[in-house]
């Protein structure tokens, strides 16, 4: 082999292994468990049945009328009386927090600095602008000053900034989740018992029965429907609003 040769094969083996990467942490992030073994898929979800998913998903977590208890498709961390510890706690990470984000308030440093528009086209309450590397991370280690996305208004001149949130694997035990955040203070969420329809009925499907909105939340009603059960879409989330003036603003989901 010669030199040159040798210096091309080099080259595109980095390559390849800096895509397999992007593609991996992307892929582990919005990966979806299924019900038989819990294990991630590495395959990115670009079907339209996954598109709808994703997209509900994302409207469901920006809308607060979704975000309540009862709702068969969220599944909350179990409230806990709040401690001088965890207080102290959660203000200095909502103000280490605001101190790192303020540079995203101009939306286009978060485009450059790796966040990415989650489904543009989706008319949102709020938008998300998710940093892939980040959430991968997230699965490894906690970095309160830097979230896994961005949370965005969208105003006539661009976007406006109004939080973040922070994301957990979604194995992570509810000590865990109070390990990053205390429980006290906050309340972390997962999208629970979703049922999507059979992909060959994907373009026909009722909506109304199917995805994180749909009326199916229990694995054998969702067999009846020749659906794919999904025990939880997802790792753990929690949204900060670190803007706000009160504590229960800041920290409200």
């Amino acid at each position: 082999m010669d030199f040159m040769t040798g210096r091309i094969m080099r080259r595109r083996s980095r390559g390849l292994r800096a895509m397999t990467a992007g593609a991996i942490a992307t892929a582990l992030f919005f990966g979806l468990a299924p019900a038989a073994h819990q294990t991630e898929t590495l395959r990115p979800k670009t079907d339209a049945d996954e598109l709808q998913t994703q997209s509900g998903v994302m409207e469901s977590m920006a809308m607060d009328d979704m975000h309540k208890p009862g709702d068969p498709h969220l599944r909350f961390t179990s409230p806990r009386t709040p401690t001088p510890e965890d207080i102290a706690r959660a203000d200095r990470l909502s103000a280490d927090l605001r101190a790192a984000i303020e540079k995203y308030r101009d939306y286009h440093v978060a485009l450059q600095e790796g966040y990415k528009q989650f489904l543009p086209n989706l008319k949102q309450p709020v938008y998300h602008f998710t940093n892939y590397r980040e959430g991968f991370l997230e699965r490894f280690r906690f970095n309160p000053t830097q979230p896994t996305t961005l949370l965005y208004k969208k105003t006539p001149e661009g976007f406006d900034l109004v939080g973040a949130m922070y994301t957990a694997p979604r194995g992570a035990t509810e000590e865990e989740l109070n390990q990053r955040v205390p429980l006290g203070i906050a309340t972390w969420h997962a999208h629970v018992n979703i049922c999507l329809p059979p992909k060959d009925r994907r373009a026909t499907a009722d909506w109304t029965k199917f995805g994180p909105k749909g009326s199916i939340s229990a694995e054998e009603a969702c067999k009846a429907e020749g659906g794919r059960f999904y025990p939880q879409l997802f790792g753990w989330m929690v949204h900060v609003h670190p803007f706000e003036t009160t504590r229960e603003k800041i920290w409200v989901h």
